[in-house]
């Protein structure tokens, strides 16, 4: 995708943020109970963030390339209507998922922490990567967080791009007092 406009007026487009899962809303770990359950450790601030994302009036979504019952139930408790688990092409399944939500792919942000998020990252509007992203993925995204994966990198995220639409405030006051 030719990205000629400014990063702020791409942002100003954003309705729709998409993550990756392992190392962007967790530090990458994956932990294996006996039983076979995947433990993943989550940020409770990315969770406030993407609820101050749906307060915005904006819906996001994960694309993840493993199969795990841990991301369907946090994207339950967080409001994320759609998950996509299991995929091997993150940017085909990031171009179906436009398809169905019938928006553009540069009214999407896509934020990943690896290699094999670059194929998403290279088609969306606004592409994000967390701070502890390797350097072949870190030179080809239009921001770097300053958080790791795992760390409230995507809150950071959703805040720079509230900021960027003149939302976050708005979006903030539903958390204050009345």
């Amino acid at each position: 995708m030719a990205k000629s406009e400014t990063l702020a007026a791409r942002l100003k487009k954003v309705v729709l943020l998409v993550m990756d899962v392992d190392g962007t809303l967790t530090d990458g770990s994956i932990l294996l109970a006996e039983s076979g359950e995947e433990l993943k450790p989550f940020h409770s601030r990315d969770g406030i963030g993407l609820k101050l994302w749906k307060l915005a009036g904006h819906e996001s979504a994960f694309i993840t390339a493993r199969h795990s019952k841990s991301v369907t139930r946090r994207a339950g408790e967080v409001g994320v209507r759609d998950v996509v688990l299991g995929s091997a092409d993150k940017g085909a399944s990031l171009r179906t998922l436009c398809t169905k939500r019938g928006v553009t792919l540069d009214q999407v942000a896509f934020m990943g922490d690896d290699l094999q998020d670059l194929s998403a990252l290279m088609i969306s509007g606004v592409s994000i990567a967390v701070a502890d992203a390797p350097p072949e993925v870190r030179e080809r995204v239009d921001h770097v967080t300053k958080a790791r994966g795992g760390d409230a990198a995507v809150r950071e995220a959703i805040e720079m791009i509230l900021k960027a639409q003149g939302r976050l405030a708005r979006a903030i006051g539903h958390f204050l007092p009345k």
